[in-house]
């Protein structure tokens, strides 16, 4: 193990890169991270999901305005995929650009995903429709990743 007098985050990297060899632009992800990926694309879709049911009457009728409830929604999908993103990259120890274009694009692809099985026959709506009303909104995963993946390669770099 190697001794060091830096911060523990400095330690923790510097533990990191001089005993695990590192393929350049490569990404080695273990089970769990792989595992934790999914869960969490999962959760990133069931929160706003089922949050949304607060807002219908039992018959199906919306019980505030459109645009009230797709606002909400956004907003509960923003901060619980942020939160999920955080839990994320907490067990990532490398390759953080690579990890955030990874599971950035992989949620991308569960919601989208569970919407075309679930939410869509529930619409009664075509893909088209539902992309252009829902899905173009699930772009900003990815983007939130990547730049969160940025963010910490960046900080990393300054240790």
């Amino acid at each position: 193990m190697i001794k060091s007098n830096l911060n523990p985050v400095a330690y923790h990297y510097q533990y990191i890169t001089y005993k695990r060899p590192l393929i350049k632009n490569s990404i080695v992800m273990s089970k769990k991270l792989i595992t934790k990926n999914i869960l969490f694309g999962f959760f990133s879709w069931l929160i706003p999901f089922a949050v949304s049911f607060l807002f219908y009457k039992p018959g199906g009728e919306l019980v505030v305005p459109y645009a009230t409830f797709k606002s909400t929604i956004m907003t509960v999908g923003t901060i619980s995929g942020c939160y999920l993103l955080f839990r994320y990259f907490r067990l990532v120890e490398n390759n953080f650009i690579t990890n955030g274009i990874v599971v950035g694009l992989s949620w991308f692809a569960i919601n989208i995903i569970l919407d075309a099985v679930i939410l869509i026959p529930m619409m009664k709506t075509t893909f088209i429709d539902y992309f252009m009303s829902i899905g173009l909104s699930y772009i900003a995963i990815p983007t939130i990743s990547m730049t969160m993946g940025y963010l910490l390669n960046k900080k990393v770099k300054l240790l």
